[in-house]
């Protein structure tokens, strides 16, 4: 062993000290985090031992009341199902009735007396119209209702051409707009996302209340009411009807409608001024004005020229009527309550004289969901396109005879 192995003996000797006693603190600061760690853990486990006992205790209390709001849920919806089977008992007692009592047709005494509405003389021609067609039908009832979707606002029309050789269908929405939606198809209008499959048809001007028609390629309407604010000149108290060209989109015609003083002919639409309509004859317009501000009126129109061929004062009141079409020469006004409620047909009047007021059926309409925009009749599928706040509905009609007994 050399002379230097006793220093390095006694250097190591020397420096041992230091070093066990930084183990020493070492270990001390290790055994106090470990017991700060068990502590935190008992601390935990405790508290999840509280919430869970909390739980049970709480799962305990609220198992007693779902079961109780269960009962009484099923108890609520027997209920509503036992008041829904009454409501359609009580409609149905209510249809058996209306066909047992059928209600009084819009006669008046004085009309009785004198013949009937077609001698009321106001200076118009109410010969009784020569029919073109061997149409001869009258209503028997609504036999169904179809409700296709919701689109557009509470008023509007859609309807199809009568004349038409494709299935599109024409949307007008509002009372006062110039954009319709012609949709290829029905199937392509009850679609959710419809309006991307619609293509949109420009009018240059906007169009009036519901009394729109597209008839033989082409949308008829009316512009500018009696009365309208901001109006001048003679054209100020009429109405001017345009015919405009759909594949075209061009103005092909117009006239000013010949009738004074013109005040909207449904008491429940406040909108609309008049309402054409097409049936198995042709082209009509319902209206109505401050000479007689208590019926309407009902004219036959030429859908090439759009002049006036005939028309006639009508025993129908204006009151609480809310929409109204044609079929086989004959006018059918649908009526309502205000509040909206179930509507039925309570007057008909036929230019031809062929039906009487007294042979006629006044079918009630279904339930639905409030009043009734327009009704647009189809003669070649002979059923009602309807607008009802906003629903597109189908009626399917019952047809006989005009010669039948109701």
């Amino acid at each position: 062993m050399g002379p230097s192995t006793p220093l390095l003996i006694f250097f190591l000797l020397s420096w041992s000290g230091p070093l066990q006693g930084q183990q020493h603190h070492l270990v001390e600061y290790m055994e106090r985090r470990l017991a700060a760690l068990e502590e935190r853990l008992a601390q935990c486990q405790d508290q999840s031992s509280r919430h869970a006992a909390e739980l049970r205790d709480f799962k305990n209390k609220m198992l007693p009341l779902l079961e109780v709001a269960e009962k009484e849920r099923e108890a609520l919806r027997t209920e509503a199902d036992t008041i829904s089977g009454r409501v359609d008992r009580l409609e149905r007692e209510v249809d058996y009735l209306e066909t047992q009592n059928p209600a009084l047709p819009c006669v008046e005494l004085d009309e009785k007396m004198t013949g009937g509405p077609g001698t009321r003389g106001k200076g118009r021609r109410n010969e009784k119209y020569d029919m073109v067609t061997d149409c001869g039908y009258t209503i028997s009832q609504v036999r169904s209702m179809k409700i296709l979707k919701r689109f557009g606002g509470p008023a509007g029309l859609w309807t199809k051409d009568p004349l038409g050789q494709t299935e599109k269908i024409y949307v007008l929405d509002g009372t006062q707009n110039d954009t319709a939606f012609v949709f290829p198809r029905l199937r392509d209008f009850t679609l959710a996302m419809a309006a991307r499959k619609a293509s949109r048809v420009r009018v240059p001007f906007p169009w009036v209340g519901t009394g729109q028609l597209v008839y033989g390629g082409f949308l008829y309407f009316a512009r500018r009411p009696p009365g309208r604010p901001g109006g001048g000149g003679e054209l100020e108290n009429t109405l001017q009807l345009i015919k405009f060209h759909l594949a075209n989109r061009t103005v092909v015609d117009s006239s000013v409608f010949p009738a004074e003083g013109l005040i909207p002919p449904y008491g429940l639409t406040a909108d609309t001024y008049i309402d054409l309509a097409a049936d198995e004859e042709g082209l009509w317009a319902v209206y109505a004005t401050q000479e007689d501000d208590r019926h309407l009126c009902l004219a036959k129109l030429d859908p090439q020229t759009l002049d006036t061929e005939q028309q006639w004062d009508t025993p129908c009141p204006r009151e609480n009527a809310e929409a109204a079409f044609v079929i086989c020469g004959t006018l059918y006004v649908v009526y309502n309550t205000r509040p909206a409620s179930r509507a039925r047909i309570q007057c008909s009047f036929d230019a031809s004289g062929t039906l009487t007021p007294e042979r006629a059926a006044l079918p009630y309409f279904p339930r639905r969901y409030g009043a009734h925009a327009s009704l647009r009749y189809n003669p070649r599928e002979r059923q009602l396109y309807a607008w009802d706040d906003g629903y597109q509905i189908v009626y399917k009609l019952e047809m006989r005879k005009k010669e039948e007994e109701v």
